[in-house]
C-alpha cells in the first residue's frame, strides 16, 4: 500500500514536473520571439532612415550641380554627365535597400503569424475548457439568415456574434447589419448554444452528439 501510494505521488509529480516545463519553455518561445520582432523592427527602421538618407544626398547633390550650372554655363555637359551618374548610383543602392526591408518585412510577418497561431490554440483552449466554442460559419441562399437583419437572430443567453465577412470587409455587428448568402459569420459561446444557431445561418440541421458518435 506505501508503495502504491509513493508510486502515486511520484507520477503526480512528474506530470506537474513536465507541465511546469512545458510552460516554461512556451514562455521562453514566446520571449524569444518578440525580442526577434523587435530587432526585425529596429533593422527596418534603419534600412529606411539609410533610404531617406540616399535620397537626401541625391537632392543635395542636384542642387549643388544645378547651382554651378547657372553660375557656369561651360560646365553644363559635364555636370549633366555628373548628374546622371549620381541618380543611377542612388537608384541602385535604394533598390538594394528596399530588397532588404521586404525580406525584413516578410520575417517579422511570419514571426507574428506564429504568435498569433499561438494565441489562437491558447484561446481555443480556454474556450474547450469551459465547454465553449467559436464557429465560422458561411450564411447559405435560401437560409432563414438570408437578408435578414442581426437583430432577427433566434435569442441565445451564451452565444454572440463576433464580426462578419463579407468580401475584403470586416463589418460590425450592429443589429441592423443586413445578412447577405456568402457572409461569414463569426460566432462565440457556449457550444450547445452555437449548435442551436447553426440551423439558422445554414439551413442545415447540425449534428447531434448521436449522429456523430460512431456505430
Amino acid at each position: 500500500m506505501t508503495f502504491e501510494l509513493l508510486g502515486r505521488v511520484h507520477k503526480e509529480l512528474s506530470i506537474t514536473g513536465h507541465a511546469f516545463y512545458e510552460t516554461v519553455l512556451a514562455i521562453s518561445e514566446l520571449v524569444n520571439r518578440k525580442v526577434q520582432i523587435i530587432r526585425l523592427h529596429r533593422q527596418a527602421s534603419t534600412l529606411l532612415k539609410k533610404i531617406d538618407e540616399v535620397t537626401g544626398t541625391l537632392g543635395q547633390q542636384i542642387v549643388t550641380h544645378v547651382s554651378d550650372r547657372l553660375l557656369d554655363k561651360s560646365s553644363l555637359d559635364s555636370g549633366v554627365g555628373t548628374i546622371n551618374e549620381t541618380l543611377t548610383e542612388a537608384i541602385a543602392q535604394v533598390r538594394q535597400l528596399k530588397t532588404f526591408l521586404v525580406r525584413v518585412d516578410t520575417q517579422i510577418r511570419e514571426l507574428k503569424l506564429e504568435a498569433i497561431h499561438q494565441d489562437l490554440l491558447a484561446f481555443q483552449r480556454d474556450l474547450t475548457l469551459r465547454s465553449g466554442g467559436i464557429e465560422r460559419i458561411t450564411v447559405t441562399r435560401g437560409a432563414a439568415a438570408a437578408h435578414e437583419p442581426l437583430s432577427a437572430l433566434p435569442y441565445s443567453a451564451s452565444a454572440h456574434v463576433a464580426t462578419v465577412f463579407r468580401g475584403p470587409f470586416v463589418l460590425a455587428p450592429t443589429k441592423d447589419l443586413l445578412l447577405r448568402p456568402g457572409d461569414i459569420v463569426i460566432l462565440i459561446g457556449a457550444q450547445a448554444e452555437l449548435d442551436k444557431l447553426t440551423t439558422w445561418f445554414t439551413g442545415q440541421r447540425a449534428l447531434t452528439p448521436s449522429l456523430t458518435r460512431p456505430a
